[in-house]
């Protein structure tokens, strides 16, 4: 019999690589809180992997507002909890009116677990003409409002 030893895959919340947005110079940043060891751009920027952490526990919300609409068709989203177990909970809008109303993108849950699931990526195809604002709210636990919300790293295209 033949086996080998596999390793976990270690790139599998790393963004792929791909012609991403440089939010930097297109969009300003609207943030609930902020842990001022993990800005916003930790999660933002393409030369940044650490992420994004709230300072104050309960839902949050990120929200992204572009200099000039923007064609959106992909947004890719990255999660990380290793440490407690809990149900996240975020939503993505959108607003092509520069938040005089919004369009729900994605509504999602997700289990994670020390013991088994500490990550959760998403990349969702989208197409999006002309959006003003995207906003990610997230609710670290929806059983729990001590929680504090973190995001890995968030692209778009």
């Amino acid at each position: 019999m033949r086996k080998r030893i596999i390793t976990p895959d270690n790139n599998a919340t790393k963004s792929p690589e791909f012609d991403w947005l440089n939010l930097e110079e297109i969009a300003e940043v609207e943030i609930s809180s902020e842990d001022v060891a993990y800005p916003i751009e930790f999660a933002l920027l393409a030369d940044q992997t650490s992420g994004w952490r709230a300072a104050e526990p309960g839902t949050q919300i990120i929200r992204l507002l572009f200099a000039r609409p923007q064609k959106l068709t992909r947004i890719w989203l990255s999660f990380l909890e290793a440490s407690s177990e809990r149900t996240q909970e975020y939503k993505v809008r959108c607003s092509s009116d520069n938040g005089q109303s919004f369009e729900e993108i994605v509504r999602q849950q997700w289990n994670f677990s020390p013991d088994g699931a500490t990550s959760e990526t998403e990349d969702f195809t989208v197409d999006l003409p002309a959006v003003t604002v995207l906003e990610l709210i997230i609710t670290p636990d929806i059983n729990n409002d001590k929680a504090f919300a973190s995001l890995a790293q968030l692209r778009l295209a």
